[in-house]
């Protein structure tokens, strides 16, 4: 796992429930602000529990992609009140 890897997770770890950040706002709070294609690829290796990745939604507002599919992360968006 590299460093980039951790900062990543670190800061999706505090992502609060029925709150999102885009990849883009994640990557930037990672440190390196380009990089958001880089955390989507992250988020989808994502090995933690504890690592909420379904809070992590693309720039224009679409939930994007999810290592467990598309319906699921909006289940899980629906139940934590985001939509």
């Amino acid at each position: 796992m590299t460093q980039f890897q951790k900062m990543v997770y670190n800061v999706v770890r505090k992502i609060p429930k029925g709150k999102v950040l885009t990849y883009k706002e994640v990557a930037r709070l990672a440190g390196r602000s380009q990089a958001y294609r880089a955390v989507g690829n992250a988020l989808n290796r994502n090995p933690f529990d504890d690592v909420p990745c379904h809070r992590v939604i693309r720039g224009d507002g679409k939930i994007g992609g999810y290592a467990h599919g598309a319906k699921a992360k909006a289940k899980l968006l629906k139940k934590e009140g985001f939509i």
